[in-house]
């Protein structure tokens, strides 16, 4: 029988993240023994991640009928780049939206009738819902030479009023088996460039008006991986020579005379990656990591990082929170430059999701990375390309203070990544499958879908294993953004099939009872400054117990800040 004259308080900050290199009992009651699509917050908690949407409404065309995945996005000259199949596009830098005039419909081709062209390119793309349009001439009220379900999109009847709008333009349709893309944006000679390499092609450098010249020196053709380092440009990932690094002379990237400053240098392993980093251009390869220093050709040396670890893939390779993160064999790694100069050290991070890594790292043929500067936070995904999207799993990393925390990513499946800063609006986008580009950190739910969070504590024994615990109430004390809709359960002694398993409890905001800190008990009312309490009465009883928060709606984010548990004593077994 419970001791009822004393009700025995336990509580918890919820901070540690996600640990699945620990037994439950050994665990921080803070930490994570399931932590899904909820962030570790560097204001404490954990917070439900935002969603994505679509960063832009237009599908990008593809090469042919086939589905394409996307294969770059990145930002330029105020437009985003992206390339699918064979070709390279941009959008528009804004939507120029103009309507089907009234009493005329879209139905055949030729001509699209509209209120005006103004602002619309004499030839190019159009989308209208779903379908997209070439034309090759436009008069004040019409556009003329329509080609209608162009990049394998379906005729569609349009009504009146429908909208019409500039779609992708295509900047550069030579590329042959074009694989994964690679870019830089560099500036050598006062004029912002953009250079792209696909593993296949010539490397290809862009103007700002986007008008596109490929390199042809042989040595660079099929190049895989650029960057721009002390004023030259490196290529590297040659089919022929995947152990060499090619550098132009300076301040041309398309110019490789030795006597004028070009050359190349040799590693004993094949290149996946290279970044350059403060000094520094660090050389990621299968097997070992090198760094090449110098601040010319007459001076360049390259020495080795370390012989014992490599790079897993290059696209894992991120500057983070003032270092170099990459994902070796062994889990996720830093470069961290120390205050004596050329000393390096290698260090792993992620041993606390070790069991995570090792899973993914062996079912994935994918992996993308980006990083949210505001947030400190490092997102690793890793993709089986046969996956739903919804099945699609990876990792957030996060920097607090001077220790890592992790939590699992769900139902996010980029083919390509990227990060890019507008007017002080830092951008994290993601390529899809479907070829649509999204933004992440945008509203609710996936696109649509729900998120899917999950919270799992470990196993409480509050700090007697051999005492049965009857519990009273779990008081929840969180941050919101809007109203949380999530539902609490409480598992028994290690959710053993015999511990009792109370249904869910669902957690209304809307019933908040007390705003901690501003209100008092049993006043406060939901949408306070401070961080308001939820309590739940709860049943069931034993030996340990965990709490699991689901997460399935599509409400605002919220964080978990941490938990009291109210209880009664029972009896020793």
């Amino acid at each position: 029988m419970p001791d009822l004259s004393q009700t025995q308080p336990f509580a918890f900050a919820c901070e540690g993240g996600l640990v699945l290199n620990q037994p439950t009992f050994k665990m921080q009651p803070g930490q994570a023994l399931e932590l899904q699509n909820f962030e570790p917050d560097i204001d404490g908690g954990y917070r439900r991640i935002s969603g994505f949407r679509k960063f832009i409404n237009h599908i990008v065309p593809q090469t042919s009928a086939s589905t394409e995945k996307l294969l770059m996005v990145a930002e330029f000259a105020n437009k985003v780049i992206a390339a699918r199949g064979e070709k390279i596009l941009s959008s528009a830098s804004t939507e120029l939206p103009t309507i089907i005039a009234s009493g005329t419909s879209m139905t055949g081709s030729g001509t699209i009738t509209v209120d005006s062209t103004t602002g619309f390119s004499s030839s190019g793309t159009l989308q209208i819902n779903s379908e997209i349009f070439t034309y090759t001439g436009v008069t004040s009220t019409t556009f003329t030479g329509v080609t209608r379900a162009t990049s394998s999109t379906s005729a569609a009847a349009h009504a009146v009023d429908d909208v019409v709008s500039e779609s992708w333009t295509e900047r550069d349709t030579g590329r042959t088996n074009a694989g994964k893309y690679n870019f830089e944006t560099f500036n050598f000679d006062g004029n912002d460039k953009f250079i792209v390499v696909d593993g296949v092609n010539d490397p290809t450098v862009f103007n700002t008006s986007l008008s596109a010249t490929d390199v042809t020196a042989s040595s660079v053709e099929g190049a895989k991986f650029v960057t721009a380092f002390r004023e030259h440009m490196f290529y590297a990932g040659m089919s022929s020579t995947p152990q060499e690094l090619v550098f132009s002379q300076p301040f041309d990237e398309d110019a490789f005379n030795t006597g004028s400053g070009a050359g190349s240098v040799k590693v004993d392993d094949t290149i996946v990656g290279i970044k350059a980093f403060r000094e520094n251009l660090f050389i990621f390869c299968e097997n070992r990591i090198f760094k090449l220093t110098g601040s010319s050709s007459s001076d360049f040396a390259v020495a080795p990082v370390t012989r014992d670890i490599g790079c897993i893939n290059g696209d894992t390779i991120q500057e983070f929170a003032g270092d170099l993160i990459f994902l070796g064999p062994d889990g996720l790694r830093t470069v961290a430059g120390t205050a004596r100069i050329g000393d390096v050290e290698i260090g792993t991070i992620s041993r606390a999701v070790q069991p995570e890594i090792d899973k993914n790292i062996k079912d994935s043929d994918l992996f993308e990375s980006i990083v949210i500067p505001d947030k400190t936070q490092y997102r690793l995904f890793f993709t089986n390309t046969t996956d739903a999207e919804k099945d699609t799993e990876g990792l957030i990393c996060v920097l607090k203070g001077k220790q890592f925390e992790f939590a699992k990513l769900k139902g996010i499946k980029p083919s390509t990544t990227g990060t890019f800063v507008t007017t002080g609006d830092v951008k994290a986008i993601h390529g899809g499958f479907d070829g649509y580009v999204y933004r992440q950190e945008k509203g609710n739910d996936f696109d649509g879908e729900t998120v899917d969070g999950k919270y799992r504590s470990p196993d409480l024994t509050f700090g007697d294993p051999g005492i049965r615990k009857h519990m009273q109430r779990v008081i929840l004390n969180y941050a919101p953004e809007s109203r949380i809709d999530a539902d609490l359960f409480l598992r028994y002694d290690y959710e053993s099939g015999d511990a009792p398993r109370p249904a869910a409890y669902p957690f209304d905001s809307s019933k908040v009872v007390a705003v901690y800190g501003a209100s008092t008990y049993n006043t406060g009312t939901y949408g306070g400054t401070s961080q308001p309490l939820v309590r739940q009465p709860v049943e069931g009883s034993g030996f340990a117990v965990a709490l699991r928060v689901n997460d399935g709606g599509t409400t605002a984010p919220y964080s978990l800040k941490g938990f009291g548990l109210e209880y009664q004593v029972g009896a020793r077994r």
